[in-house]
């Protein structure tokens, strides 16, 4: 592994408490790595801390995890990257097993599912949460993570490079997994332990706020990435709703000849009509998102992939 450039990215906001400890565990553990804590305008002492722990901080001035991530992708150059929180919740001894089993499987990305030992570390509507969100990605995208929120994560070189980041927030976990599900990525997933924060630290997601963020991400994505399903489905509601408007008007036609319900029918009409521009809008965004999928494959291909036996030949 030592002839990999392995880096260790570590979003912060207010983590003065618990960032030295990070740094250390995972200086411990991947010994060779370069490590980045990625400040996103801590108000404490984070930013100072880490470099005195021995850390490179880059400071991220736009608010927000997603931002942070998209920051040290595109601002450090690696072979295999590993992003953990700065919050001492995630065991970095498994580190090594994780970067590990990505370069021998020649995996693009490996989470940590959490495994907690203690039910304070996890909190039951977080679990909860998690497991209504990571099941109806599933149901959308394809079911290959238990929990698709993990903060704990280790990337191969083409997946950072193919990976165009939008979400701003802790949404970020959730574009993270589906990007992967898009190019039908290999990857894996291995328990890890999940541990409560130190003492003095704070959690900054919240339950309902970060919820509803993740869950309207996923109606985004599941818009943009599968626009013909998406549309599809307004098309049958808006049609099954004319065809049950129109029932009695047709009966009634039959039997009279007659349209007594005249503001009924032009309904009827309109909810045909704008049923059929859904899916017209369907067709031609799914054609959109196909050109969009395989530029990004593309980009994908032309990055070489992050094997140990390659590296070493080429040394």
């Amino acid at each position: 592994m030592r002839t990999l450039e392995v880096a260790v990215l570590i979003p912060c906001y207010n983590e003065e408490t618990a960032v030295a400890k990070v740094i250390g565990d995972f200086r411990a553990s991947l010994p060779d790595a370069r490590i980045v804590v990625l400040d996103n305008n801590s108000r404490d002492r984070t930013a100072e801390v880490a470099r005195s722990a021995g850390a490179q901080v880059i400071a991220v001035p736009l608010q927000g995890k997603g931002n942070a991530v998209r920051r040290g992708f595109a601002d450090i150059q690696a072979d295999v990257y590993v992003l953990v929180d700065g919050d001492d919740t995630y065991d970095a001894a498994a580190a090594p097993g994780l970067v590990h089993k990505l370069l021998e499987e020649r995996l693009d990305m490996v989470v940590g599912a959490r495994r907690d030992q203690q039910v304070a570390a996890y909190r039951p509507g977080h679990r909860f949460g998690n497991v209504l969100l990571t099941r109806t990605a599933g149901f959308l995208f394809g079911n290959a993570f238990d929990d698709m929120l993990s903060g704990y994560r280790v990337f191969s070189r083409r997946y950072v490079r193919s990976f165009a980041a939008h979400a701003h927030g802790f949404e970020i976990e959730t574009e993270l997994a589906v990007h992967a599900l898009q190019l039908r990525m290999p990857v894996a997933e291995v328990d890890t332990l999940y541990g409560v924060r130190p003492e003095g630290s704070h959690s900054k997601l919240s339950t309902w706020r970060d919820g509803w963020r993740i869950l309207r991400t996923i109606g985004k994505l599941f818009k943009s990435e599968r626009p013909l399903l998406f549309f599809s489905a307004g098309f049958f509601i808006a049609e099954l709703l004319a065809f049950g408007l129109a029932i009695p008007l047709l009966t009634t036609y039959v039997e009279t000849g007659l349209v007594p319900r005249f503001p009924t029918a032009i309904l009827c009409v309109a909810l045909s009509l704008s049923g059929l521009l859904l899916l017209a809008c369907g067709l031609v965004l799914d054609t959109v998102t196909r050109g969009r999928i395989e530029a990004k494959h593309l980009t994908y291909l032309s990055v070489a992939g992050s094997n140990i036996n390659e590296k070493q030949g080429r040394s």
